[in-house]
Protein backbone atom coordinates (compact mmCIF):
# COMPACT_ATOMS: atom_id res chain seq x y z
CA UNK A 1 0.00 0.00 0.00
CA UNK A 2 1.44 3.33 -1.04
CA UNK A 3 1.01 6.39 1.14
CA UNK A 4 -1.83 7.90 -0.93
CA UNK A 5 -3.55 4.67 -2.00
CA UNK A 6 -6.96 4.27 -0.36
CA UNK A 7 -7.95 1.42 1.90
CA UNK A 8 -10.60 -0.68 0.14
CA UNK A 9 -13.28 -1.71 2.63
CA UNK A 10 -16.02 -4.08 1.52
CA UNK A 11 -19.36 -5.40 2.74
CA UNK A 12 -22.34 -7.23 1.25
CA UNK A 13 -26.10 -6.86 1.67
CA UNK A 14 -29.18 -8.67 0.40
CA UNK A 15 -32.67 -9.41 1.63
CA UNK A 16 -34.52 -7.72 4.49
CA UNK A 17 -32.29 -8.47 7.49
CA UNK A 18 -30.20 -5.32 6.90
CA UNK A 19 -30.85 -2.06 5.07
CA UNK A 20 -28.96 0.97 3.80
CA UNK A 21 -28.88 2.52 7.28
CA UNK A 22 -26.89 -0.49 8.45
CA UNK A 23 -24.51 -0.12 5.51
CA UNK A 24 -24.13 3.61 6.14
CA UNK A 25 -23.48 2.97 9.84
CA UNK A 26 -20.74 0.46 9.03
CA UNK A 27 -18.78 2.80 6.81
CA UNK A 28 -19.44 5.79 9.06
CA UNK A 29 -17.91 3.92 11.99
CA UNK A 30 -14.90 2.95 9.89
CA UNK A 31 -14.37 6.54 8.74
CA UNK A 32 -14.46 7.82 12.33
CA UNK A 33 -11.87 5.25 13.36
CA UNK A 34 -9.16 5.76 10.78
CA UNK A 35 -6.96 8.58 9.55
CA UNK A 36 -6.29 6.75 6.26
CA UNK A 37 -8.08 7.43 2.94
CA UNK A 38 -10.94 5.01 2.27
CA UNK A 39 -12.76 3.61 -0.72
CA UNK A 40 -16.03 1.99 0.41
CA UNK A 41 -17.56 -0.85 -1.62
CA UNK A 42 -20.97 -2.47 -1.21
CA UNK A 43 -21.89 -5.60 -3.16
CA UNK A 44 -25.66 -5.65 -3.39
CA UNK A 45 -28.32 -5.70 -6.11
CA UNK A 46 -30.94 -4.26 -3.77
CA UNK A 47 -32.56 -0.86 -4.40
CA UNK A 48 -31.06 1.32 -1.66
CA UNK A 49 -32.20 4.95 -2.18
CA UNK A 50 -30.81 6.10 1.17
CA UNK A 51 -27.30 4.77 0.58
CA UNK A 52 -24.47 7.21 1.32
CA UNK A 53 -23.40 8.53 -2.13
CA UNK A 54 -19.74 8.06 -1.20
CA UNK A 55 -20.26 4.29 -1.09
CA UNK A 56 -19.64 2.52 -4.40
CA UNK A 57 -22.43 0.00 -5.01
CA UNK A 58 -21.61 -3.03 -7.16
CA UNK A 59 -23.97 -5.80 -8.27
CA UNK A 60 -24.33 -8.77 -5.95
CA UNK A 61 -21.44 -11.19 -6.45
CA UNK A 62 -22.28 -14.03 -8.84
CA UNK A 63 -21.67 -17.71 -8.27
CA UNK A 64 -22.14 -20.41 -10.88
CA UNK A 65 -24.27 -22.74 -8.76
CA UNK A 66 -27.73 -24.34 -8.90
CA UNK A 67 -30.63 -22.09 -7.93
CA UNK A 68 -31.62 -24.30 -5.01
CA UNK A 69 -28.32 -23.48 -3.29
CA UNK A 70 -28.41 -19.71 -3.76
CA UNK A 71 -30.09 -19.15 -0.39
CA UNK A 72 -26.83 -20.08 1.30
CA UNK A 73 -24.48 -17.23 2.20
CA UNK A 74 -21.61 -18.50 0.10
CA UNK A 75 -22.11 -15.35 -2.00
CA UNK A 76 -20.07 -13.42 0.55
CA UNK A 77 -17.54 -15.98 1.74
CA UNK A 78 -16.85 -17.48 -1.67
CA UNK A 79 -18.01 -14.81 -4.10
CA UNK A 80 -15.68 -12.12 -2.77
CA UNK A 81 -12.72 -14.40 -3.57
CA UNK A 82 -13.30 -13.76 -7.28
CA UNK A 83 -9.99 -12.97 -8.98
CA UNK A 84 -11.71 -10.23 -11.04
CA UNK A 85 -13.78 -8.65 -8.27
CA UNK A 86 -15.09 -5.25 -9.40
CA UNK A 87 -11.84 -4.28 -11.08
CA UNK A 88 -9.93 -4.57 -7.80
CA UNK A 89 -7.40 -7.18 -8.95
CA UNK A 90 -4.10 -6.64 -7.16
CA UNK A 91 -5.71 -4.54 -4.42
CA UNK A 92 -6.01 -5.61 -0.81
CA UNK A 93 -9.58 -5.50 0.46
CA UNK A 94 -10.86 -5.56 4.04
CA UNK A 95 -14.19 -7.35 4.33
CA UNK A 96 -16.53 -6.65 7.25
CA UNK A 97 -19.93 -8.05 8.16
CA UNK A 98 -22.71 -5.54 8.76
CA UNK A 99 -23.33 -6.78 12.31
CA UNK A 100 -20.12 -5.42 13.84
CA UNK A 101 -19.24 -2.49 16.08
CA UNK A 102 -15.97 -0.55 15.97
CA UNK A 103 -14.56 0.55 19.31
CA UNK A 104 -11.09 1.96 18.54
CA UNK A 105 -8.77 3.25 15.84
CA UNK A 106 -8.29 0.91 12.85
CA UNK A 107 -5.10 2.35 11.34
CA UNK A 108 -2.99 -0.45 12.85
CA UNK A 109 -5.33 -3.09 11.45
CA UNK A 110 -5.23 -1.62 7.95
CA UNK A 111 -1.43 -1.47 8.01
CA UNK A 112 -0.96 -4.92 9.55
CA UNK A 113 -1.11 -7.27 6.51
CA UNK A 114 2.15 -8.51 5.01
CA UNK A 115 2.69 -9.74 1.46
CA UNK A 116 -0.40 -11.37 -0.08
CA UNK A 117 -1.51 -13.27 3.00
CA UNK A 118 -5.16 -13.93 3.81
CA UNK A 119 -6.08 -12.73 7.33
CA UNK A 120 -9.09 -13.79 9.38
CA UNK A 121 -10.29 -13.95 13.02
CA UNK A 122 -9.68 -17.18 14.93
CA UNK A 123 -13.21 -18.50 15.50
CA UNK A 124 -14.29 -18.10 19.13
CA UNK A 125 -16.66 -21.06 19.02
CA UNK A 126 -14.09 -23.57 17.77
CA UNK A 127 -11.18 -25.00 19.71
CA UNK A 128 -7.83 -24.86 18.01
CA UNK A 129 -6.75 -22.91 14.96
CA UNK A 130 -8.52 -24.60 12.07
CA UNK A 131 -11.61 -22.37 11.58
CA UNK A 132 -11.68 -18.67 10.80
CA UNK A 133 -14.50 -16.33 11.84
CA UNK A 134 -15.67 -14.31 8.86
CA UNK A 135 -16.79 -11.07 10.53
CA UNK A 136 -13.51 -9.50 9.39
CA UNK A 137 -11.06 -10.86 6.86
CA UNK A 138 -8.63 -9.41 4.36
CA UNK A 139 -7.28 -10.64 1.04
CA UNK A 140 -5.53 -9.44 -2.09
CA UNK A 141 -7.92 -9.74 -5.03
CA UNK A 142 -6.47 -12.16 -7.55
CA UNK A 143 -4.74 -14.48 -5.06
CA UNK A 144 -7.56 -16.69 -3.76
CA UNK A 145 -9.69 -17.39 -6.82
CA UNK A 146 -9.23 -21.11 -6.12
CA UNK A 147 -11.70 -20.73 -3.22
CA UNK A 148 -14.45 -19.77 -5.68
CA UNK A 149 -13.35 -22.15 -8.44
CA UNK A 150 -13.38 -25.22 -6.19
CA UNK A 151 -16.75 -24.33 -4.77
CA UNK A 152 -18.36 -23.78 -8.17
CA UNK A 153 -16.95 -27.07 -9.46
CA UNK A 154 -18.66 -29.09 -6.67
CA UNK A 155 -21.16 -26.76 -5.00
CA UNK A 156 -23.60 -29.56 -4.04
CA UNK A 157 -20.79 -31.60 -2.45
CA UNK A 158 -19.48 -28.70 -0.36
CA UNK A 159 -22.95 -27.59 0.74
CA UNK A 160 -23.81 -31.17 1.71
CA UNK A 161 -20.63 -31.23 3.80
CA UNK A 162 -20.76 -27.78 5.42
CA UNK A 163 -24.38 -26.61 5.00
CA UNK A 164 -24.56 -22.91 5.86
CA UNK A 165 -21.18 -23.01 7.69
CA UNK A 166 -19.49 -21.05 4.93
CA UNK A 167 -16.48 -20.05 7.03
CA UNK A 168 -15.70 -23.73 7.58
CA UNK A 169 -15.53 -24.30 3.83
CA UNK A 170 -13.34 -21.22 3.43
CA UNK A 171 -11.02 -22.36 6.22
CA UNK A 172 -10.77 -25.88 4.79
CA UNK A 173 -9.61 -24.82 1.34
CA UNK A 174 -7.22 -22.17 2.69
CA UNK A 175 -5.56 -24.71 4.98
CA UNK A 176 -5.30 -27.21 2.12
CA UNK A 177 -3.56 -24.55 0.03
CA UNK A 178 -1.33 -22.86 2.62
CA UNK A 179 -1.11 -25.41 5.43
CA UNK A 180 -2.42 -22.98 8.04
CA UNK A 181 -4.65 -19.96 8.62
CA UNK A 182 -3.17 -16.53 9.34
CA UNK A 183 -5.07 -14.85 12.15
CA UNK A 184 -5.41 -11.24 13.23
CA UNK A 185 -4.05 -10.42 16.70
CA UNK A 186 -6.51 -11.96 19.14
CA UNK A 187 -6.83 -8.87 21.33
CA UNK A 188 -8.29 -6.77 18.50
CA UNK A 189 -11.57 -8.67 18.23
CA UNK A 190 -14.27 -9.62 20.70
CA UNK A 191 -17.58 -11.42 20.40
CA UNK A 192 -20.56 -9.70 22.01
CA UNK A 193 -22.06 -13.08 22.79
CA UNK A 194 -18.94 -14.68 24.25
CA UNK A 195 -17.13 -11.72 25.78
CA UNK A 196 -19.69 -9.04 26.70
CA UNK A 197 -22.76 -10.93 27.90
CA UNK A 198 -22.80 -11.91 31.59
CA UNK A 199 -22.80 -15.58 32.46
CA UNK A 200 -26.01 -17.60 32.05
CA UNK A 201 -28.93 -16.46 34.25
CA UNK A 202 -27.09 -13.26 35.22
CA UNK A 203 -28.07 -11.94 31.80
CA UNK A 204 -31.54 -11.26 33.20
CA UNK A 205 -30.09 -8.84 35.76
CA UNK A 206 -26.78 -7.40 34.46
CA UNK A 207 -26.18 -5.15 31.47
CA UNK A 208 -23.60 -6.49 28.99
CA UNK A 209 -20.26 -4.82 29.62
CA UNK A 210 -18.04 -3.00 27.18
CA UNK A 211 -15.15 -5.04 25.77
CA UNK A 212 -11.73 -4.73 27.31
CA UNK A 213 -9.43 -1.84 26.29
CA UNK A 214 -7.54 -2.49 23.07
CA UNK A 215 -10.52 -4.11 21.36
CA UNK A 216 -10.98 -2.68 17.88
CA UNK A 217 -14.14 -4.51 16.84
CA UNK A 218 -17.04 -6.39 18.45
CA UNK A 219 -18.89 -8.97 16.34
CA UNK A 220 -22.60 -9.61 16.84
CA UNK A 221 -22.70 -13.01 15.13
CA UNK A 222 -25.80 -15.06 15.80
CA UNK A 223 -27.97 -13.76 18.66
CA UNK A 224 -28.31 -11.18 20.04
CA UNK A 225 -27.90 -8.86 17.07
CA UNK A 226 -27.07 -5.16 17.25
CA UNK A 227 -30.70 -4.02 17.41
CA UNK A 228 -31.54 -6.80 19.88
CA UNK A 229 -28.77 -5.69 22.23
CA UNK A 230 -29.98 -2.09 22.11
CA UNK A 231 -33.59 -3.11 22.76
CA UNK A 232 -32.74 -5.69 25.41
CA UNK A 233 -33.84 -8.95 23.83
CA UNK A 234 -32.24 -12.16 22.61
CA UNK A 235 -33.88 -11.96 19.19
CA UNK A 236 -36.93 -10.62 17.42
CA UNK A 237 -39.84 -12.12 19.41
CA UNK A 238 -41.57 -13.03 16.14
CA UNK A 239 -38.59 -14.92 14.70
CA UNK A 240 -37.81 -18.63 14.92
CA UNK A 241 -34.74 -17.76 17.02
CA UNK A 242 -36.85 -16.82 20.04
CA UNK A 243 -35.76 -18.70 23.17
CA UNK A 244 -38.09 -21.49 24.22
CA UNK A 245 -38.40 -23.63 27.32
CA UNK A 246 -35.40 -23.88 29.62
CA UNK A 247 -33.23 -21.99 27.13
CA UNK A 248 -34.93 -18.81 28.36
CA UNK A 249 -32.70 -19.15 31.44
CA UNK A 250 -29.67 -17.96 29.50
CA UNK A 251 -30.95 -16.66 26.16
CA UNK A 252 -31.56 -13.18 27.49
CA UNK A 253 -30.02 -9.72 27.12
CA UNK A 254 -30.58 -6.51 29.06
CA UNK A 255 -30.83 -3.20 27.11
CA UNK A 256 -27.28 -2.15 26.22
CA UNK A 257 -27.02 1.64 25.70
CA UNK A 258 -23.32 1.67 24.83
CA UNK A 259 -24.02 -0.28 21.62
CA UNK A 260 -26.22 2.51 20.26
CA UNK A 261 -23.55 5.04 21.28
CA UNK A 262 -21.06 3.47 18.86
CA UNK A 263 -23.42 2.18 16.14
CA UNK A 264 -23.99 5.29 14.05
Amino acid sequence: MTQNEPIHVVTTQWGQAYNEKDVNNLFSMIRRNTTLPLCCHLFSSENLPGLDPEIQQHPDVHLNMPDEHRKKNYRKTVGLCDDNLAGLTGKRIFVFDLDVLFMDNLDELFRYPKDDRFYIINDWNTRGDHVGQGSCYSLVVGTVGFVKDRFEADAAVWIDRYGSATQQYLSHVLIEKYGTLTFWPEEWFQSFRYHCLPWGPLRHFMTPHKPKPGTKMVAFHGCPGLRDAIQGQWSDPHSNKTAKGWKKLYKSCKPTPWVEEYWR
